[in-house]
């Protein structure tokens, strides 16, 4: 496969999950459709590892790196599905746009990776800026629309303290071998939460949210992953951070068109705060530093 077509593939996946995770959910529970998807994605993955012969190691930072993958993995989703309830679908890629910056800063403690240099602080208050501005769009939503920010807020900094937690360990797994030991941590506790919470096994599941969750748990869980892998062995890792300038906006679009949800003219602004204070984070600090 071609570098920018695997490339267009993570763009059109990544801005695609946000809605397919609200569809997922439509007659059956965010619950339902989270637990779904994530014994798709497991068994999916632990049958591309007996194709390709891949063996999954078990020594001791394999171990710390599958639950520390596993933990974030169940903790981020969760936060995410039971969010998507509450907001438009597109709103949850604009506040992940965050995520960057949020393991920047992690890192920089850490991992001693990066300082804090006024241009990243820059970036970061931007970006909270515009975060505090699509709160208070989302207050005309009501309160449970407060409470859906939060929670993908709350997903983003999960995620990103998981990353930074794999990139401490340092097992030097593949992606695959990751995503698989990750998805063997978490599946049995969303298996556990789905029968502690008492939810009813849907007698019958709509055509749109069946869809929804064998898209998300082949295409979004397995393919996307691979893809990402794919891009980032052959392609500089800042360009394959441009990524996550490009999805919010294609979320927003695919959320206003194919679902009917609102974006405000705050919504934009408040998009266009984030991204910009990434753009400040991650390239005008590099290029500083270059000069």
């Amino acid at each position: 496969m071609s570098i920018p077509t695997a490339y267009i593939g993570i763009i059109i996946i990544w801005s695609t999950t946000p809605l397919a995770i609200k569809w997922s959910a439509d007659g059956v529970g965010y619950l339902f459709g989270l637990t779904g998807r994530m014994v798709l994605g497991v068994s999916a993955c632990l049958l591309l590892l007996t194709l390709f012969r891949i063996r999954l190691p078990w020594h001791q930072q394999a171990r710390r790196t599958y639950l520390a993958a596993g933990l974030g993995l169940f903790l981020a989703m969760l936060s995410v599905y039971w969010s998507a309830q509450f907001i438009p679908s597109g709103w949850i890629s604009v506040i992940f746009g965050l995520s960057p910056i949020l393991t920047g800063i992690m890192a920089t403690v850490w991992l001693t990776e990066q300082a804090l240099t006024p241009g990243r602080l820059a970036g970061m208050l931007l970006g909270l800026g515009g975060l505090a501005l699509i709160f208070s769009s989302g207050q005309a939503l009501g309160p449970q629309a407060a409470l859906g920010i939060a929670g993908v807020l709350l997903s983003a900094i999960v995620h990103s303290a998981s990353a930074v937690a794999v990139k401490r360990i340092d097992a030097q797994l593949p992606g695959l071998v990751v995503t698989t030991g990750a998805l063997m941590v978490a599946v049995p506790l969303y298996l556990g939460l789905f029968l502690l919470m008492e939810e009813p096994v849907p007698t019958t599941i709509p055509q749109r949210a069946l869809v929804s969750i064998l898209y998300l748990g082949i295409v979004g869980s397995v393919l996307g992953f691979a893809l990402y892998f794919y891009v980032l062995r052959h392609v500089e890792a800042t360009r394959v951070a441009l990524i996550t300038l490009l999805t919010p906006v294609a979320a927003l679009l695919l959320g206003n068109g194919l679902n009917g949800e609102l974006v405000t003219a705050e919504i934009w602004a408040g998009t266009a705060m984030i991204l910009s204070g990434l753009v400040l984070f991650e390239y005008v600090h590099r290029l500083h530093r270059q000069c």
